[in-house]
């Protein structure tokens, strides 16, 4: 793999302030990030440019200053540190009781899942392979029970749609009605994933 390449970050025209460009060469798209300490990162497909990448992040910039009020939130809240005993058995927990839960749900949905993994995502909650592989954040065991189902439910659907379309949100709606609230309740939460 070729390792990813910093560009000069500065520069006068862009109103995103000081976003760090990396090419990557498997990527497939523009994506924007902000980490933790609210510094942009803008991944360049191999194909694409600076130029487009600037323009990009630029129509990003009102989800770029939402990201970054909410790492500002989240850092001015007091932290709760799980000691490393808890944290191990809440990892155990979550080994053992997710990939029942989420294949059941499946089940129900008349869905087939090739694999199921409990992982340690910093970034997300989940995520769905094209392959029907489902990887699921450790952290969602000791999440509201209709909150942790969302997400599962969230994620098998795109085994259905591989997208975020309008046609995606209605198979999410008509699977999990209140799917609207579990998203809110993960956006006031979304600090749990660092």
């Amino acid at each position: 793999m070729q390792p990813a390449l910093p560009f000069d970050t500065t520069d006068p025209r862009s109103h995103v302030p000081n976003p760090e460009f990396i090419r990557h060469p498997r990527a497939r798209r523009y994506v924007v990030r902000v980490r933790d300490d609210g510094t942009v990162r803008v991944t360049i497909p191999r194909w694409g440019s600076k130029r487009e990448a600037r323009e990009f992040a630029e129509q990003q910039r009102s989800w770029i200053e939402k990201q970054r009020r909410r790492v500002e939130e989240a850092r001015a809240r007091p932290r709760v540190a799980l000691t490393p005993d808890v944290e191990r058995e809440m990892r155990a927990r979550a080994r053992h009781e997710l990939p029942a839960r989420l294949l059941d749900l499946a089940r129900q949905h008349r869905l087939a899942v090739s694999r199921v993994s409990v992982r340690n995502q910093r970034w997300r909650w989940g995520s769905c392979s094209r392959g029907g592989h489902i990887c699921l954040n450790w952290r969602l065991a000791w999440m509201p029970e209709p909150v942790r189902d969302y997400v599962m439910i969230h994620e098998l659907m795109h085994l259905k749609r591989m997208d975020h379309s309008r046609k995606f949100w209605k198979l999410v709606a008509q699977a999990c009605p209140d799917y609207e609230a579990a998203r809110r309740w993960l956006r006031a939460h979304q600090d749990m994933l660092s």
